[in-house]
């Protein structure tokens, strides 16, 4: 026995060679990243929140706005570069080591939770091929899903990219462990440091906050009430919990009520998400409706554009919020039954193996050869579902991780699924995976065929859950128009018309996939063939600045003035804040004669944005009557 012991190592501590493990592995992955051209963000939410930490390293610390995006990791990002520069490399560091410590809390609570039980006899205990597996089997199930984690390739994926994802998933598992591990009532300090690390990350992803049920379940029932003292002693706690989670949301909800001097608690871009997530066109994965573009910074700035455009005047964020609000729960009571369909949907694509992956980075680092080949959602869920079953009725404390998995599936289905939201679930799927492998493994060796029988039956129906196939084509675009989009971005051309002509392929009728081979064509000076696809955008959303202001360039290429005007204050009626379309269209009144126009039109430009020299350039131009 002690030799077997020694052998798997499992009488010196675990945890220090998990940590190494994975972080070699990680460190392997960001490497790799920083010799690919996918390390400096140029799209999406990781360039959307590169770009608001450089802002505030610039000082513009706020806009006297209630957030409209939630900030933590933004002015976290704006600490780490003030600290050591600017670059991704240290944020991925520091991912790189929460990651190997999301593992380290897989191996301990696996230790925890799938002790020995009684289920085997004194006979199989005793017997050589099954006795280290019995006597260690909360190890093994926490070294394999340790083990798992490492290679899951979306976790692979976010430990390393400009993203909060793994900064939550290692605050959400520290926080189930802790509840795990306590054998006694939390202390008061305890329970006052726990809600304020849950309400500092509320800060970066809000979904944390549907832990705050967990927590004070295990406050109130984990422990006996037996003297009133003991009560009161539960009761104080629960209020300092629930007191360090408002403490830890503080310089959120402070900001927005007595800076900006809007009622918002954290940020006011849940109304958009609400709706994109519970509306008519609705999937169950982030289908933006009509008005709504892909993309972090676009949908937000074509959210607060579209509703002050419907109230005919500007407005606060909580404005907005309640305005897209509004519009989904106008749905949801009108058309309740087929929400509730929704809902199921949503709750089928959370256990789906598809991989909606809406910013397509998974894909785009297995392209490239950044990531490792590995595990994916499907084939971890439908390991786990056996696992989880069972481990419910053997194992009580695997009901808290249970309890977690799904408080976090109730998190995100009031708006939609994505693979880094149900990323948080993974840990503990892979630990009902480990422990569900390891008693068939147990039942096999014993020769327990009743036992062997269950399992696979529960596998094969959970098989039939997960990988319940997706038929709706416009899924099955997503990773290639991202890829393509995000080719021809760098110039890489070919690759973006192999891409895109496949997403175009999928869903000839979707617009945003129009509009990049609008794009491609007038990159690759094909102006007619980019005209036909800006023209195919417009009739699939008519309401696209980006066809407009393109359509409008071409028109002042072929110098049809009146034309490129017409385009231009098309774009503007979509976006009356953008500098450059006021721009580009002073331009096209000044070739066109219409000076006075273009005075005005450039002014306003000026005014939005006043130090671009090529503005005041245009307005020298225009005084002086030179083209």
């Amino acid at each position: 026995m002690e030799l077997s012991r020694r052998a798997w190592g499992l009488s010196f501590g675990l945890a220090p060679w998990v940590f190494v493990g994975v972080f070699f592995i990680r460190l392997i992955v960001l490497a790799r990243l920083t010799a690919s051209p996918l390390l400096l963000p140029a799209q999406g939410d990781m360039h959307f929140y590169d770009e608001w930490a450089r802002q505030i390293l610039q000082g513009r610390l706020t806009d006297h706005l209630a957030f409209y995006g939630l900030p933590l990791y933004a002015y976290l990002l704006a600490a780490i570069y003030k600290l050591v520069g600017y670059g991704p490399f240290i944020p991925g560091l520091l991912q790189a080591c929460l990651d190997a410590g999301t593992a380290v809390l897989l191996c301990k609570l696996g230790g925890l939770i799938f002790a020995t039980d009684n289920q085997f006899s004194k006979t199989q205990a005793e017997d050589s091929t099954t006795t280290f597996p019995l006597s260690h089997r909360g190890k093994v199930v926490g070294l394999m899903a340790a083990l798992g984690w490492a290679f899951f390739a979306p976790a692979q994926a976010y430990a390393v990219i400009l993203m909060p994802t793994v900064w939550f998933i290692f605050i959400f598992w520290f926080v189930v462990w802790r509840v795990v591990k306590a054998d006694s009532q939390m202390s008061a300090r305890e329970s006052l440091l726990l809600g304020l690390l849950i309400g500092i990350s509320a800060m970066g992803i809000a979904t944390i906050l549907f832990l705050v049920p967990l927590v004070l379940t295990a406050v109130f029932f984990k422990w006996p009430i037996n003297t009133s003292k003991r009560a009161l002693s539960i009761a104080i706690s629960a209020i300092l919990f629930i007191s360090g989670v408002a403490l830890g949301t503080s310089p959120c909800w402070i900001h927005n009520y007595f800076v900006a001097r809007d009622p918002v608690f954290l940020s006011a871009h849940s109304g958009v998400n609400f709706w994109i997530g519970n509306n008519p066109m609705a999937t169950g994965y982030p289908r933006f409706p009509p008005g709504l573009h892909a993309g972090q910074e676009a949908m937000l700035k074509d959210s607060i554009n579209a509703a002050e455009m419907a109230a005919g005047r500007p407005l606060k964020r909580s404005e907005v919020s309640a305005y897209w609000s509004s519009k989904a729960n106008d749905y949801i009571r009108h058309h309740f039954v087929d929400w509730l369909r929704l809902l199921m949907t949503k709750t089928r694509n959370f256990w789906n193996a598809f991989q909606y992956d809406d910013l397509s980075i998974i894909t785009a680092l297995r392209e490239n050869h950044v990531i490792f080949p590995a595990l994916r959602f499907g084939f971890v869920a439908a390991l786990a579902i056996p696992g989880l079953l069972v481990g419910l009725r053997r194992f009580p404390l695997s009901r808290w991780i249970t309890a977690a998995i799904l408080l976090q599936m109730l998190a995100i289905l009031p708006v939609f699924i994505t693979e880094r939201y149900r990323l948080a679930v993974v840990p503990g799927l892979l630990l009902f995976a480990a422990f569900g492998l390891s008693i068939f493994w147990q039942a096999c060796v014993a020769k327990q065929f009743r036992v062997v029988g269950l399992y696979l039956s529960l596998l094969i129906c959970s098989t039939i859950l997960v990988g319940w196939p997706q038929r709706d084509a416009s899924l099955w675009a997503l990773d290639s128009y991202n890829s393509g989009w995000r080719a021809l971005e760098s110039n890489d051309f070919a690759t973006a018309e192999r891409k895109l002509n496949l997403a175009y392929a999928y869903v000839p009728d979707n617009a945003e996939t129009n509009f990049a081979l609008g794009n491609l064509n007038f990159a690759l000076s094909k102006k007619a063939e980019a005209k036909v696809f800006y023209r195919a955008t417009l009739q699939l959303d008519p309401n696209h600045e980006g066809a407009y202001n393109n359509l409008g360039i071409l028109a002042l290429e072929e110098e049809r003035w009146t034309v490129a005007t017409k385009f231009f204050a098309k774009a503007l009626e979509q976006d009356p804040c953008n500098a450059k379309t006021y721009f580009l269209l002073a331009e096209a009144h000044f070739r066109g004669g219409d000076v006075g126009s273009a005075r005005d039109e450039i002014d306003e430009a000026i005014t939005l944005k006043p130090d671009q020299p090529e503005f005041r350039d245009l307005r020298r131009r225009i005084e002086t009557g030179s083209h």
